[in-house]
């Protein structure tokens, strides 16, 4: 069993307080090929680390259990390659879902690290990808993740889904045909630049949608009619109501105008000794002549 100690799991290139990481080796493959050189640690010895650093929260520890394991977010992190993401941020945010295991792995269960740690590797490249594939997310809720990656593995495979596939695929992930068939058509879309064409030079590309989507609030003009047509609106609420009746104002008011703890038909009738038909019929009335203001 490893000595608490000795720290000789390092390759003495390795050794110290600093990760190995791209920018510091200078390439990716130099990275892979850093942590494919780092010793693969033994049942005993990673027991002995894990206990050291959840007992004594050695920090020391845990950086060799880090260390030991980046090889396997390396492997993990070739299997999303298919996304378009570089294969450096996908390893980075591994190494985040690696020390996140480490930090909450518990060696008395009886697991090796890597088996507790595939879990949180995974989720965050996953979370990564949803933030980073399209501009607009493709998945929001936990069903739509599931169904996201599942049905893009499958659609490397198949291509367009067929009705019977995609009726399987709902039944298999619990969901309904119209979510997979929604989830298969964001899968096919594709990010357009707002502001130009993907190819400047191309005369014959598509304009971009900053040539045909137009704000019509920017309008100085129709802001200007809009802002007067509220101010009108406005003072004609104002005249509409100083013509009611104290009473009916007052219903119209907390029936209509209260944004919050609006009064039911049944709390007014209470209130004015009335029945609640009778507070519906008053209601009614007022609206009615408040109405004839605004579309005479």
């Amino acid at each position: 069993m490893l000595a608490m100690n000795q720290t000789p799991l390092l390759q003495p290139a390795l050794a110290g307080n600093t990760l190995p990481i791209p920018s510091a080796l200078g390439s990716l493959e130099a990275y892979i090929g850093a942590v494919n050189a780092i010793p693969v640690l033994s049942v005993e010895d990673e027991q002995a680390l894990a206990r050291r650093f959840r007992d004594h929260e050695d920090l020391d520890c845990a950086r060799q259990l880090v260390m030991a394991h980046l090889r396997f977010v390396v492997h993990v992190a070739r299997g999303y390659q298919g996304y378009g993401l570089g294969m450096g941020d996908l390893v980075q945010e591994g190494n985040i879902g690696l020390m996140k295991a480490v930090k909450r792995f518990d060696p008395d269960q009886g697991v090796r690290l890597v088996s507790f740690a595939v879990h949180w590797i995974r989720a965050e490249m996953h979370e990564f990808i949803l933030r980073n594939w399209r501009i607009v997310k493709v998945a929001t809720t936990k069903a739509q993740r599931k169904l996201f990656f599942n049905l893009r593995k499958s659609k490397k495979r198949l291509g367009w889904l067929t009705d019977a596939e995609v009726t399987a695929v709902a039944k298999d992930l619990n969901v309904s045909k119209r979510e997979v068939l929604e989830m298969e058509s964001r899968l096919s879309g594709r990010d357009i630049g707002f502001d130009a064409p993907a190819d400047e030079d191309d005369e014959h590309a598509p304009p971009s949608p900053a040539a045909y989507l137009v704000d019509h609030g920017d309008d100085p003009s129709m802001a200007y009619e809009r802002a007067a047509s509220e101010d009108n609106q406005l003072e004609l609420l104002k005249e509409g109501l100083s013509g009611l009746d104290a009473r009916s104002r007052d219903i119209i008011r907390r029936r209509w105008l209260d944004d919050e703890n609006k009064a039911t038909l049944q709390e007014l009738a209470d209130e004015y000794g009335v029945s609640a038909e009778r507070v519906r019929q008053i209601e009614a009335n007022a609206l009615k002549k408040m109405k004839a203001l605004f579309v005479a």
